[in-house]
């Protein structure tokens, strides 16, 4: 078995915005104007690819399903905001 994945708490947050993003776009009704919800998606996914935990040996490949496990089942310390 493998050790469980550590992620930052700023990668999580991140993984949180871009999976609430990506809900309330999934849930926008057609022709709602989804454009801000569409950049937003986009622009969480370049920083989500880009952050520095990514560098690690380990790498995308190996974490990604964990995080978005970690994402949702992460309960955010107190006083965090979600990733603006």
């Amino acid at each position: 078995m493998r050790a469980p994945f550590r992620f930052p708490e700023d990668l999580i947050t991140l993984q949180q915005a871009w999976q609430e993003t990506y809900a309330a776009l999934a849930q926008a009704p057609a022709g709602a104007g989804t454009t801000a919800l569409r950049r937003r998606l986009i622009s969480l996914s370049a920083r989500l690819c880009t952050h520095p935990y990514w560098t690690e040996p380990a790498g995308w490949r190996a974490g990604g399903v964990e995080l978005r496990h970690a994402a949702h089942t992460h309960t955010p310390a107190a006083g965090r905001e979600a990733a603006a």
